[in-house]
């Protein structure tokens, strides 16, 4: 399935559903150059149990503001659409997977 680029026309339909890792970012933002290879590795290790997404903040700003994004990259797991963890700034690729669980 990959990462889903999310708009707030998509975002609510995607994120409603089951477990959900949205990366809030940049094309100008050198950390979030940083985090996307390790977002794209989970999409792939994860494919089928995890959805993954990218919200570009500079094109999608009602939804930064709507989850208080102030730093990017922020990375939000949601789980039926409720938030149960952020991660602000570059974390290692193991962070992400203690919240995503066992493969």
């Amino acid at each position: 399935m990959g990462i889903l680029n999310l708009s707030s026309e998509t975002y609510d339909n995607t994120v409603c559903n089951g477990r959900v890792l949205v990366d809030f970012w940049a094309s100008w933002c050198v950390p979030c150059k940083m985090v996307a290879p390790i977002i794209e590795e989970l999409a792939s290790l994860y494919s089928g149990q995890v959805v993954f997404g990218k919200v570009d903040v500079d094109s999608e700003s009602e939804l930064a503001i709507r989850y208080d994004i102030v730093s990017i990259p922020t990375v939000i797991l949601f789980e039926n659409g409720n938030e149960v963890k952020r991660f602000i700034g570059v974390q290692p690729k193991e962070a992400y997977m203690a919240e995503l669980g066992a493969i």
